[in-house]
């Protein structure tokens, strides 16, 4: 199962426990793949190098490396513009499509008030974990 994660997702997930997290486990045991493109891998980096996290750039370094060996990274060729009110969520929508995404995973409000774009369901962390907790891909089955 393929899925693009936000960049809140993917921050979230390796600073604090949660369904964030869970999902980055199921990614890192090959349950599923998340895709990310170079700029959701840049703006994670500029994410996890402010100041209230407390991570020197040796950490953030270590961590996107983490990222760029576990996802499958993704180079969109389509821009779109279906977020006005926040310009930059596009890069999700944009890697989403280049990936074939089967899901997108947000905690963004303009990205979840889409609620479907181009088929692809866009839900919450824990919205994800719930809608994948039946199938055999998905990764609540790490707790069974």
């Amino acid at each position: 199962m393929k899925i693009v994660c936000d960049t809140n997702v993917l921050v979230s997930g390796i600073l604090f426990s949660g369904n964030s997290r869970r999902i980055l486990q199921a990614a890192s045991q090959g349950v599923i793949t998340i895709c990310i493109s170079a700029e959701i891998l840049h703006e994670a980096q500029e994410v996890l190098l402010r100041p209230k996290f407390g991570l020197n750039a040796e950490e953030v370094a270590s961590i996107i490396g983490l990222f760029a060996d576990t996802f499958h990274l993704v180079a969109p060729a389509t821009r779109v513009r279906a977020v006005r009110a926040d310009p930059d969520d596009n890069r999700i929508l944009e890697a989403a499509l280049a990936a074939g995404a089967e899901f997108i995973v947000s905690g963004d409000k303009h990205l979840l008030a889409l609620g479907k774009w181009r088929g692809i369901p866009i839900l919450s962390p824990a919205g994800f974990v719930e809608n994948t907790a039946g199938e055999p891909s998905g990764p609540a089955d790490e707790q069974k």
